[in-house]
């Protein structure tokens, strides 16, 4: 395996736009040709130099190859001088790595992704790639659940695609006001209202594990297999090459194999915690 993975490439911030309070979107320059185009579901390796890096999963449509796009909150070190930097200056970039979405493997079936809070980021580049193949899939269903109606990811685009008659949007909170006019409770009491066919289901689930967890249940009780459901697992990454172990799931290693994983692989140990 090359050295040069190992090695951050110095790109510019393109332009930076604040979706939350605590939540920023990046646009980068895309880096070296070389490196190879990003698929929906893989992440980068971003380096805020003299601070560290971390892995941030691609959120903008990977077929707009001139620019990166990647959603970061603010919650570490790392996370919030990314969040805090300004167009033209630099961070380094490593990527694209790991496993993505299948969406080829989906082609034919009824597509329902399901994200919880920051979740939504990674499945967005899945999205992007299943309305500009449109006519590839079958009925498509976005189940989002977030905390409150002011921590709606993307509040605007959910709402453009919701207008549209081939794609189905349902956003639930778990509290709100009274001015909210939507569903309120948790993303997997959703799963049983929504009249799907199971057996030719594709699910995409991103988010907090305990809402992964509740949400696989969810879909197995609802009939969907488990080779049909697959998971974003971003742990802990440090290297993104497989040779740290900190992302060590099992005999998994979420960097390399991963971050996307079909539930089938991963039971029996999704409810392990991070050390």
């Amino acid at each position: 395996m090359s050295d040069d993975l190992m090695v951050p490439e110095p790109v510019r911030v393109l332009s930076r736009q604040q979706e939350l309070e605590t939540t920023w979107t990046l646009e980068l320059e895309s880096g070296q040709a070389s490196r190879g185009p990003c698929l929906p579901g893989q992440f980068n390796m971003l380096y805020v130099f003299g601070v560290g890096e971390v892995p941030i999963s691609v959120s903008g449509d990977t077929v707009q190859s001139e620019t990166l796009v990647h959603t970061v909150r603010a919650v570490g070190p790392v996370s919030r001088k990314l969040a805090a930097l300004k167009p033209m200056e630099i961070v380094g970039l490593r990527g694209p790595f790991g496993v993505g979405w299948p969406m080829t493997q989906s082609e034919g079936s009824d597509l329902l992704i399901v994200a919880g809070g920051l979740g939504l980021a990674p499945l967005r580049s899945a999205v992007y790639h299943v309305l500009r193949n449109r006519e590839r899939y079958g009925r498509i269903i976005l189940l989002y659940g977030t905390r409150s109606p002011n921590d709606i990811l993307y509040a605007p685009q959910l709402e453009e695609w919701n207008q549209r008659p081939d794609f189905e949007v349902h956003i639930t909170v778990d509290h709100a006001d009274s001015d909210w006019q939507g569903m309120i409770g948790v993303v997997p009491a959703l799963v049983p209202t929504l009249g799907f066919d199971p057996e030719d289901t594709v699910a995409m689930v991103c988010g907090p594990e305990i809402m992964m967890r509740f949400t696989v249940n969810a879909l197995r009780d609802a009939g969907v297999e488990d080779e049909a459901i697959f998971l974003s697992m971003e742990r802990n990454m440090k290297c993104a090459l497989g040779h740290c172990g900190h992302c060590q799931f099992g005999a998994t290693f979420v960097c390399k194999d991963g971050p996307v994983l079909p539930f089938d692989r991963v039971r029996g140990l999704l409810s392990l915690k991070e050390f």
